[in-house]
């Protein structure tokens, strides 16, 4: 029923989903499964067992029934997609030096109400006959090649400039520029202990506390609620204070305002007077003055809107006050402004500004002060403005014409005093980060909104967000959680897209994890016949192929090319077009499916033999003294062979396994079923390395049983007394690969290893670690492989279908950077597990491999993507290999593998036809048998830009945009990655405000609805560790953020670049429901509070100082917060609903991550606070990252460069 809802980025439906759904005749219901074709349960009768028809509700277009839920016709009265329709928008309204007035205007609609609603699913009509041009290259060799420097290819920003290094303690004279954060008066210094990586490692302790956080700096998480009703106080700042305005200013006008429509900007109630000419508009945020008095020179003043909403941007001061606990209280202000002409009789009363974000809104950015104008030394406290006329906007996906009031003329208003000489000196205003867009209020209601059953029959269909629990019913495309493109409205031609700077990308993850209550792709086996494909272009059977001839030829949907339909695949047509055994057959009704493969899709021809898991384990010194690996073997035993993948229904496990330890030798172990007690074979010539045994290696764990226990008990004692600290890893490889290779079968290794390898052998490397050099143009000097040695191995790997999995123990440098290449090109993982201590970290350690182990995976795979004609893939991301420009190719394939493409044209595309994407996977399974996963998605083609923002998915986009500037940090230095993330989130919102939204002045920040959070995200990835970590982090850090970066899925990307923040204090200790998240500020934070902060790789529980002593003893067992141990990573569970609930949020959190989250406790003002704040990411960061307010003036400012 989610169908039924506004998607974020979108206007609402017109109508209801679930009357649509009977263009689509094989809905299932919620709780309905599929059942495999070949599984002989069918019933004996037509409708099928993918679903019966449903009555169709109004007409349908026969011609076009071919097409699995693709609606091709429309009932009276239905609206149809209007051509110039604006998407909603959000705007930021700015006063510039250039600016010779600031009069926020009201347009007069001209779209009428079908602007406001969604663009109709384009009619589906029979592909025509075309002819397929040859394809140019896409690619110019493996995925190892990284492209050239962005200096030669991608402009810098316009106007040149980044946001400034944010340093703490003195700050030097402001300057000019934008304002600073509003970060509650914290800035920890940056000659201070940096926080360390966020991944686990514990940090170096600090020699000092951060200074305390002003009482009462907590400001109320958005609500879907407007905590205080409207004309109650105005919300306070940081210290509790109002803001205060000065001056004479009347209150508003009381009376009600009809709700503000998308595109109506809120006028400003006050404003500057005109600057001097040639005073140069404000540059990039810069650092802000340590006096409580700012040069009045280029200052920019802001002026709050109390009424707006949060995700609504007033403006505030940059003026440095004084901190927050000084400031007494202040007086109310009044705003003095003209009443609306034309139309409007009234003006809203105050409201709060914590009412959700609402579109439409437009926001007052940052203006100019004129040189030497008189200020008040006003302190940031008393209540923001009014609004002095507009009304608010709907809320969020509510629809409705875009003016209420037709004929109405537009309505100005002046600034108090302006034109003319200003009677009153202006003051310098905050802020309000309450104000911006808020991307927990965008989740929750979203959340809200399309919860549910998600149907995939619509053409063209934004799904919910990453974030949004959901349960996807396949009606014909591919549900989201194995397909996500950045657009699904595909501009028509190059030149559109290439104009509009948004990638068209796919994030493709095809063995993602689907919920319980979801159907797993069913199996199609058509014996000999094998997949029914296309002559041309090789595409496979899916439900938009066209049948014709009375179904003896099939059109395809990619290339237009006609294939007989082989006999024993022939079904006869209905009188709508379509197979009358469409619902029979999962590859007709279905967007996603398997196919058992033949023996032409086998190597050499050659039905592939079951995989096999190979261990191999570090005993040297140093594992050995950290109980590593006597862990290994006990929990081999007890909870990893255990979990070995089986097939559904069968009894034991087809994985073969074979065991290896080693140091700077090899040891191999015969554990044949035959034998009493296992033999050990000892290899020392490493140079060319060969495995001593073939029988016995690699055995069923059922009938070995006996003999693998006894081995594993043994190999603790046989190295209990090692003193060997040098270590080998090449060889390891080969024997590993060699292994497989002899016996014929795919697999994978899992590494389990504790240092650089130093050992005289292949692969030797030395220490080369200088973490002084990241952050510099240099970096890439160790963030590169000093050797090609473990990335030609692991293209020997690939072709033999050995994936390797690396689990690091180091208590030193080990260069991650080069070992990592050998996970990166076989599609393996990496752990990391810094001074590793068995009784600390052993949970988390044995949690970690027992998923890799258990999880659903496929080996030795290849995926390709075929796209319809005029549009092709041109480049691939992740961690894979490719041969050619084609085929991706992956040893292993897992629900956390992803591949991120970019697709581009090549000729001009249908708008009637729409785009085509099909993904297919040829993999074997873990029971040996080779099957062939198809994915397929259908999208609509536009030719207005409005109709491209409006069908956007900015999760998609940010994924994208990461991995884009990972792969470009290794050619190109720091500032060049930064300046191309800047300035293509500039030229997309610059492209947005010259195309599609109403003319407004020329100070507004207009935003896009479903890219109102493109700004922040895009702060969040360029102050990322992945991206910019500098000296504070380690250099292995750095590169294995990278690694996992490069191969993240979307889900996973959301919450590492803007973390979960989850208040635990406010919660109903009875309640079993998810708590609401907040803002990732530290203004946000109570001392009396306790907050739980992940990141999908590490957790963090943060106790105030003021947590009340009862608190601390339920959970903790102590009396005070002094107490606690924070070297503790596990807090048990008490018999109190407090911990009760407390562990239950703790394993909720991490039962939704595919790795354990670590959980480290931080007391406020403690040693670990600053590790902590590193991760409020809309406050300033120690690695020159600038706050969230600081970025948005910056990139507000690009976009007015690229319009002038």
């Amino acid at each position: 029923m989610s169908g039924q809802f506004p998607y974020p980025g979108g206007p609402p439906m017109a109508v209801p989903r679930q009357n649509q759904t009977a263009v689509f005749n094989g809905s299932l219901s919620p709780g309905q499964g599929y059942e495999t074709p070949n599984a002989g349960k069918y019933p004996p009768t037509q409708n099928g067992p993918y679903g019966a028809p449903p009555r169709p509700q109004f007409p349908l277009q026969g011609a076009t029934l071919g097409h699995v839920g693709i609606p091709s016709g429309f009932p009276p009265g239905h609206p149809s997609q209007s051509v110039g329709a604006v998407p909603p928008t959000s705007q930021f309204n700015s006063m510039s030096l250039n600016d010779p007035a600031i009069r926020p205007v009201m347009q007069p609609s001209q779209m009428g109400v079908a602007s406001q609603l969604p663009p109709t699913p384009n009619q589906m009509s029979g592909p025509q006959q075309r002819s397929m041009g040859p394809f140019p290259p896409n690619s110019t060799g493996p995925n190892a090649g990284l492209p050239p420097p962005l200096s030669g290819s991608h402009p810098p920003p316009v106007g040149g400039s980044l946001p400034p290094p944010l340093g703490g303690g003195m700050q030097p004279p402001f300057t000019g520029g934008l304002p600073p954060s509003l970060g509650g008066g914290i800035q920890p210094p940056t000659s201070g202990v940096l926080p360390p990586h966020p991944v686990g490692s514990m940090p170096p302790p600090t020699s000092g506390v951060l200074p305390p956080h002003p009482a009462g700096s907590m400001q109320p998480p958005t609500g879907a609620v407007p905590p205080h009703p409207a004309g109650s106080m105005p919300p306070h700042n940081s210290s509790g204070l109002p803001l205060q305005q000065s001056g004479g200013m009347q209150p508003p006008v009381s009376g009600g305002f009809p709700p503000q429509q998308g595109g109506m900007p809120l006028p400003l109630g006050g404003g500057m007077p005109p600057p001097k000419a040639g005073i140069p508009t404000y540059g990039p945020p810069s650092v802000p003055t340590s006096s409580p008095m700012a040069a009045p020179i280029a200052s920019p003043g802001f002026h709050p809107l109390s009424s707006s909403v949060p995700g609504s941007l007033p403006p505030v001061s940059s003026q440095q006050f004084p901190p927050s606990s000084q400031l007494p209280p202040s007086g109310v202000g009044q705003y003095q402004g003209q009443p609306p002409s034309g139309g409007f009789q009234g003006q809203l009363p105050p409201q709060s500004s914590h009412q959700p974000f609402q579109p439409g809104a437009h926001y007052n950015m940052p203006s100019q002060s004129m040189p030497g104008q008189p200020m008040h030394s006003t302190q940031p406290g008393g209540p923001p403005p009014t609004m002095g006329m507009g009304g608010p906007p709907p809320p969020m996906g509510m629809g409705g014409p875009v003016n209420q009031f037709p004929g109405s003329s537009p309505f100005q208003q002046q600034s108090p005093g302006y034109p003319g000489q200003p009677t009153q000196p202006q003051q310098q205003k905050r802020l309000d980060p309450d104000q911006m867009p808020s991307p927990i209020q965008v989740i929750e209601d979203d959340k809200k909104n399309r919860s549910g059953v998600y149907q995939t029959n619509i053409k063209g269909s934004v799904p919910p967000l990453v974030t949004t629990p959901f349960i996807t019913q396949d009606q014909g495309n591919s549900g989201p959680k194995f397909i996500r493109s950045t657009m699904y409205n595909v501009p028509c031609t190059a030149d559109m897209l290439k104009s509009s700077h948004i990638p068209f990308a796919l994030a493709l993850t095809p063995f993602a994890e689907l919920d319980p209550n979801e159907q797993a792709p069913p199996l199609v086996d058509l014996g000999e016949l094998g997949p029914v494909r296309c002559k041309r272009c090789k595409a496979y059977m899916n439900p938009f192929m066209q049948f014709i001839d009375g179904g003896r030829r099939f059109q395809c949907v990619f290339c237009g090319a006609a294939t007989d339909v082989p006999n024993e695949y022939f079904a006869h047509l209905d009188h709508t077009g379509r197979r009358v055994d469409c619902y029979n057959r999962a590859e007709l009704c279905l967007g996603t499916y398997e196919f058992v493969a033949t023996k032409d899709y086998c190597k050499n021809g050659i039905p592939p033999k079951e995989p096999a898991f190979i261990f191999m384990i570090d005993v040297s010194y140093n594992s050995v003294k950290s109980g590593l690996v006597q862990l290994i073997c006990n929990q081999l035993k007890s909870e990893i062979l255990v979990n070995l993948p089986k097939e559904s229904g069968a009894d034991a496990s087809e994985i073969r396994v074979g065991f290896v330890t080693y140091h700077k030798e090899l040891h191999f172990y015969n554990v044949k079923s035959s034998l009493a007690q296992p033999q050990m074979m000892v290899v020392s010539d490493l140079e060319d390395m060969f495995v001593p045994l073939i029988d016995g290696f690699l055995v069923k764990l059922s009938e070995s049983e006996g003999v693998i226990d006894s081995l594993l008990s043994q190999i603790p004692q046989l190295f209990s007394e090692s003193k060997e600290t040098e270590l080998v890893l090449g060889p390891v490889i080969q024997a590993g690969l060699d292994a497989l290779r002899s016996a014929d079968r795919p697999g994978r290794l899992y590494i389990f290893h504790t240092g650089l390898p130093t050992a005289e052998a292949p692969g030797k490397l030395k220490n080369r670690d200088d973490r002084k050099l990241l952050g510099t143009e240099k970096e890439k000097t160790i963030l590169t492989p000093q050797t090609q040695f473990y990335s030609k191995l692991g293209t020997d790997c690939v072709a033999a279908g050995c994936s390797v999995d690396l689990f690091l123990f180091p208590n030193q440098y080990i260069d991650v950077a080069t070992m990592s290449d050998i996970c990166r090109v076989t599609s393996g993982n990496i752990y990391k597990y810094s001074y590793f201590q068995a009784d600390i970290d052993g949970e988390r350690f044995i949690e970690d491999l027992k998923t890799s182990v258990k999880r659903s995976q496929g080996f030795d795979a290849i995926l390709r993507v075929r796209t319809s004609t005029g549009i092709r893939p041109v480049d691939f991301y992740g961690n894979f290999y490719m041969a050619n420009t084609t085929d991706v190719e992956m040893a292993s394939i897992d629900s956390d593998s992803t591949v991120c493409l970019e697709v581009k044209h090549d000729d001009k595309l249908n708008e009637a036809e729409g785009a085509f994407i099909q993904v297919a996977v040829l993999y074997t399974t873990i029971s040996g048998q080779r099957r062939l996963r198809c994915q397929n998605l259908a999208l609509n083609c536009c030719v207005q830009m409005a109709d491209l923002f409006r069908s956007c998915e900015l999760d998609v986009l940010i994924n994208f945009f990461a991995k884009q500037a990972i792969r470009t940090s290794l050619n190109a230095n720091p500032k060049q990655v930064r300046e191309h993330i800047m300035n293509e989130v500039a030229q997309i919102l610059a492209c947005y405000r010259k195309n599609c939204a109403n003319p407004s002045s020329v100070g507004q920040l207009v935003l896009p609805e479903c890219m109102k959070l493109l700004p922040l995200y895009a702060n969040c990835i360029i102050k990322n560790d992945s991206i910019s970590g500098g000296s504070e982090i380690s250099t292995d850090d750095r590169s294995y953020l990278m690694h996992l970066v490069n191969g993240m899925d979307v889900k996973l990307s959301n919450v590492f670049f803007y973390p979960r923040l989850v208040p635990f204090h406010t919660l109903d200790m009875d309640s079993t429901d998810f708590p609401t998240a907040i803002r990732c500020s530290v203004e946000r934070l109570e001392d009396s509070g306790i907050y739980i902060l992940e990141n999908g790789l590490s957790m963090f529980l943060w106790v105030g100082i003021n947590v009340s002593p009862d608190t601390i003893q339920k959970i903790f067992a102590v009396q005070s917060a002094a107490q606690i141990d924070i070297d503790k990573v596990k807090i048990l569970q008490l018999d109190n609903p407090v911990s009760r609930r407390l562990c239950d949020l703790i394993n909720r959190i991490r039962h939704e991550r595919s790795r354990y989250l670590k959980l480290t406790i931080v007391r406020q003002r403690d040693k670990l606070q600053s590790w902590f704040d590193h991760f409020l990411v809309e406050d300033k960061s120690m690695n020159n990252g600038s706050s969230y307010v600081d970025f948005l003036c910056h990139i507000h400012k690009e976009i007015r460069n690229i319009l002038n």
